[in-house]
């Protein structure tokens, strides 16, 4: 009997992956590329269209070598970066510029002048109105690239999520189309009817022509020819909602982090949409007919981002593998804010400065680690604790990404939020939940062994309540002092 394998696309900020997940949940073959990105002023981060989807591309070729030829593809499911943009000919398949990265800020002199619509572009959309999303940096660019912009005029301009680049290109220009999890990024995407939003569109000047249309988180993506295979394209979402599936926690209640470029907590809340204020309301997926799932969402901007920082900017180690390590050997607490890239949930405060706070002639570098990794966990309780003060009550949390594999930062975290957080034993939650909801559009009866969430640890608070609580007290304090010290000192 031939063995049964999905394949997993997955699009990140760094790399490029694929995986071959066999029916018990088994990585039987996996290929990855690198990625670069471009830093070509203050506050611009961008990628190479064509290498996104090359790399993509040559890590899918990989894997698909790997596989015996009796090996039987059953399907194809796809996650990627969320509010990163693309922007092509339609008629060549040729890039019109390099594609800004969900990190990149240079539309905030779009977003300005729009404060004032906040919550009605909240109430449509279930996001805030930064640069961060795609469609201020689609109107920047309108507005401040020619190729671009010759590209609208003449109607040939399509302008998308990395996900519809990727596949359009994979099914030959035969499919153009976002899922509701990677559409809604855009901040265009009505979520009361889960089509493109008139009103939206109208405020960002953004062409209804040169957007995919939307189609269900699982379904007909079109099919793929490669290596001699032909295989369905059946499941694409954002990476986090794959995360959140790969992690078990489909069902209303559950709550998952996941700790990367940067860190993100969510929470199912069914098909039921809440707002919490200073929360996304995100779409999680959306299967077939069925009603969509939402989330609460809180994003952290500089998790590991901020890790990279410590680490090229100041040398303070070498990999990531000596987070842990540097943690165990401080012995002094300091406070650090890690606000590259602005502050997130629940703030959305682009304003306030990273700092670090209580250096004294005995701080050493590890001490600055340390307080990195503690600085991600406060930012990650703040977001809980928007969420209790809403009336929702997250319970037992279940934690991925590389970030989880620093302990410290893991019981440090338990501590604050005053409960277990099961470690996921499988690195590949993202993979695993793009892979499983492609086998379960595929008929396969195993497609819910990949989404067990299996956990190789258990972190339980060990911190008195009384000392988490006075930490807490004096993080709210700490935030609040350099946010207002941000808007008043400005450095040049």
């Amino acid at each position: 009997m031939s063995r049964e394998v999905v394949v997993a696309l997955d699009q990140g900020s760094s790399t490029s992956r694929a995986l071959a997940i066999d029916s018990r949940g088994r990585v039987v073959a996996r290929a990855q590329q690198p990625l670069r990105v471009f830093y070509p002023k203050a506050g611009w981060v961008e990628h190479d269209p064509l290498e996104l989807a090359r790399t993509q591309e040559r890590a899918l070729d990989a894997v698909l070598a790997k596989l015996p030829r009796a090996t039987r593809v059953l399907g194809i499911g796809i996650a990627s970066q969320r509010s990163t943009i693309v922007f092509w000919d339609r008629k060549t398949g040729q890039p019109a510029a390099r594609a800004p990265s969900w990190q990149d800020g240079r539309a905030s002199c779009v977003t300005a002048p729009l404060q004032g619509r906040q919550a009605e572009v909240f109430e449509r959309t279930g996001l805030y109105l930064t640069p961060y999303y795609s469609a201020p940096k689609i109107r920047w660019f309108l507005d401040n690239e020619p190729s671009v912009r010759r590209l609208a005029d003449e109607g040939r301009l399509l302008a998308a999520p990395v996900s519809t680049f990727l596949v359009w290109r994979l099914t030959k220009g035969e499919v153009l189309a976002a899922d509701p999890s990677l559409a809604q990024r855009t901040l265009l995407l009505d979520l009361r009817t889960l089509d493109w939003d008139p009103e939206m569109l109208a405020l960002f000047g953004v062409p209804r022509d040169v957007l995919p249309s939307v189609f269900s988180s699982v379904g007909d993506w079109g099919c793929v020819a490669r290596e001699g295979r032909r295989m369905p394209i059946l499941a694409c979402l954002g990476d986090q909602q794959a995360a959140a599936v790969g992690l078990g926690a489909m069902a209303p209640g559950a709550s998952v982090a996941n700790y990367g470029t940067g860190a993100f907590f969510l929470h199912n809340t069914g098909p039921v949409r809440h707002r919490v204020p200073g929360l996304l309301s995100s779409v999680g997926w959306k299967l077939g007919d069925q009603p969509a799932v939402f989330l609460q969402e809180g994003t952290v901007h500089a998790a590991g981002a901020s890790f990279d920082w410590l680490r090229r900017n100041l040398g303070l180690f070498k990999s990531n593998a000596d987070i842990d390590r540097l943690c165990r050997r401080s012995r002094q607490r300091i406070m650090a804010l890690p606000a590259i890239g602005g502050l997130g949930a629940p703030r959305w405060d682009y304003a306030t400065k990273t700092a670090f706070f209580g250096l004294t002639s005995q701080t050493r570098g590890a001490d600055l680690v340390r307080a990195v990794a503690e600085g991600v966990a406060f930012l990650v309780a703040d977001i809980v604790g928007a969420l209790r003060a809403a009336g929702l009550r997250p319970g037992a949390v279940r934690a991925s990404g590389g970030l989880a594999r620093v302990a410290s930062l893991m019981q440090f975290q338990s501590d604050l939020l005053g409960c277990e957080i099961s470690r996921c034993a499988e690195r590949e939650a993202t993979a695993l939940g793009a892979a499983s909801l492609a086998a379960q559009a595929a008929g396969a009866d195993w497609a819910g062994r990949l989404r067990q969430g299996r956990c190789d640890r258990v972190f339980r608070p060990a911190m008195p309540a009384e000392e988490s609580g006075a930490l807490l007290a004096a993080w709210a304090a700490f935030v609040k002092s350099q946010a207002a010290l941000s808007r008043e000192i400005t450095l040049r």
